[in-house]
């Protein structure tokens, strides 16, 4: 078997090499090439793709709708960091004839990083630590999170993690999505309310349900009024669950006391975004995922993915299409 080549997309920081054996790929006539900057469209993605028969996706950065998978007719090993990426069209893949395979992920990565940037903002640290280095000292007042009220908003894996952080810290958990049952809140401690109950209630509402056309824009400019100007917002999901037009208006306008965000409605962040402007924030660049334990299971898993593929024995599939074989992919 040779001359299959091999694609590892928006590796940002170099760092695929670090936590996988790519390199012992070319003994079975594997190419690897790694590219580190996003595609900047659609058309110089399928551009830059074409004659690869594997492709290693990093979450949803770069997108895979059904217009790109025509475009690749040799693509045959589609892999996606994480065992769910919306950006991934299944049944495009299906028709194709593409596998899609998965990997797991760290269950302590992103709720570890809601809970930094929360307490951060909490006491103002970014803006506090860039005083300090130009001869500042104390120059703002910051609040504790002990006696307020947490709203959760997606009571799943991650969400029942931050649920617990928050009695931790000694606040009042209280959550809501379309499906949550009062039993499931009471099993984690947590008290179901509604929606308009949770940005009503709320000192803080942080987000943790999965983007899709159902929760997309699930804040608005609704929902924003409600959490009021004492409210902090919390989004280390995706970005395309609040409406960014609305979060600008409400953090400009005093809707809100502000909002501490790692995921943005275009990814990476350009330097025009209207947040990077708006007062009372703090942003990070979407390093929910991005530990040494998270890419340890990313990369190392989506290595064995390739190796099982190439074994003609896939692994953790995602798609119900039939397996190409690994000797098509020339």
């Amino acid at each position: 078997m040779t001359n299959i080549r091999l694609a590892i997309l928006d590796d940002y920081q170099d760092a695929a090499k670090d936590f996988a054996p790519w390199q012992t790929l070319q003994d079975r006539g594997v190419q690897v090439t790694t590219f580190r900057e996003p595609f900047a469209s659609t058309s110089d993605a399928i551009s830059a793709l074409q004659g690869f028969g594997i492709i290693v996706a990093m979450r949803e950065r770069t997108p895979f709708p059904r217009e790109v998978l025509t475009e690749l007719p040799d693509l045959k090993l589609l892999v996606t960091t994480g065992m769910a990426n919306a950006a991934i069209d299944l049944d495009a893949a299906d028709e194709k004839g593409i596998l899609v395979c998965g990997t797991s992920g760290s269950a302590t990565a992103a709720p570890e990083q809601t809970w930094a940037l929360l307490l951060a903002f909490a006491r103002d640290l970014s803006a506090q630590e860039n005083a300090l280095r130009a001869g500042g000292w104390q120059t703002s007042v910051g609040f504790e999170l002990a006696g307020k009220t947490l709203g959760i908003l997606g009571l799943g894996k991650i969400g029942q993690r931050i649920a617990a952080y928050g009695k931790a810290f000694g606040m009042d958990v209280i959550a809501w999505s379309p499906n949550l049952q009062d039993s499931t809140a009471a099993d984690f401690g947590v008290r179901r309310v509604t929606k308009e109950q949770l940005f009503t209630q709320a000192d803080v509402v942080t987000l943790h349900v999965r983007l899709s056309e159902r929760s997309e824009g699930v804040v608005g400019a609704e929902e924003l009024r409600l959490l009021g100007p004492k409210g902090v917002l919390v989004n280390t999901a995706r970005g395309p669950l609040v409406d960014q037009s609305a979060l600008v208006d409400a953090l400009k306008n005093g809707w809100i006391r502000g909002a501490a965000l790692d995921v943005y409605d275009i990814e990476p962040l350009p330097a025009s975004h209207p947040l990077l402007d708006a007062p009372n924030t703090l942003l990070s660049p979407h390093l929910g995922y991005v530990t040494a334990e998270s890419y340890t299971k990313f990369y190392g898993e989506a290595f064995e993915d390739v190796v099982s593929w190439l074994d003609e024995a896939p692994v953790r599939k995602l798609n119900s299409g039939a397996v190409i074989t690994s000797g098509s992919a020339r």
